[in-house]
């Protein structure tokens, strides 16, 4: 390690902000995320269902990015994409996934795997129609993750899909949602000295199993 090693000590935090027992926690993980999702929205989080989806492409090499959750029930969590883009080709050559969700200032993050499929059109359609215009246009505009020249080049797309679609804007065949059917959650609440709390839920069968693991 060179002498130009940059160490931040400065930015050390000391996690005093709650515990997490096994006796306090919810036995369905699904009530007991939405529960500390409410507590992230009441405490003001900034984008609370904001959750970093990890995946793995064809040749083995991991991608993650940010992505809005957009419904968490029993059935698992829900977001939406451009089907051309990159985390769409992932998914259809491994439908192998992780979603990590991170409340830092409420010193929580949330750890969920499991395997993603394609919801219905139908289903993707009803929640297409409830985004602003602007953002339905987008899906249109948008041929995600591919080059384009400049700025401009989107903007002059924008115009061209608003001309067309003064009003209604239907949904594009290459857009939709993803569901996540977990098969681990991992709740982490910071503690004082690194000693973190670390509950894992493991799916068996049609049940849950809960486990407490060492930070």
């Amino acid at each position: 390690m060179s002498d130009s090693t940059q160490w931040f000590e400065s930015l050390r935090v000391s996690y005093e902000q709650g515990e997490l027992n096994e006796s306090d926690i919810n036995q369905d993980p699904l009530l007991q995320f939405n529960n500390w999702l409410q507590a992230a929205i009441e405490n003001q989080v900034p984008e609370p269902n904001a959750m970093v989806l990890a995946t793995v492409n064809q040749d083995g090499q991991p991608g993650a990015r940010n992505v809005l959750l957009k419904s968490a029930d029993e059935n698992g969590f829900i977001f939406f994409s451009n089907k051309l883009s990159d985390k769409a080709s992932d998914l259809k050559q491994n439908p192998n996934c992780t979603l990590l969700f991170s409340w830092l200032s409420q010193h929580r993050q949330v750890i969920v795997k499991g395997k993603a499929s394609e919801i219905s059109t139908a289903e993707s359609n009803k929640y297409f129609q409830t985004r602003p215009y602007g953002s339905r246009i987008s899906a249109w505009v948008s041929e995600q993750s591919q080059v384009i020249s400049n700025r401009e080049e989107l903007e002059i797309r924008v115009k061209e899909f608003m001309d067309k679609y003064p009003e209604n804007v239907p949904m594009p065949d290459y857009w939709g949602g993803y569901l996540v059917k977990p098969e681990t959650i991992e709740f982490w609440q910071g503690r004082p000295s690194r000693l973190h709390d670390r509950i894992r839920f493991t799916k068996k069968g049609n049940a849950w199993t809960i486990e407490r693991i060492s930070p």
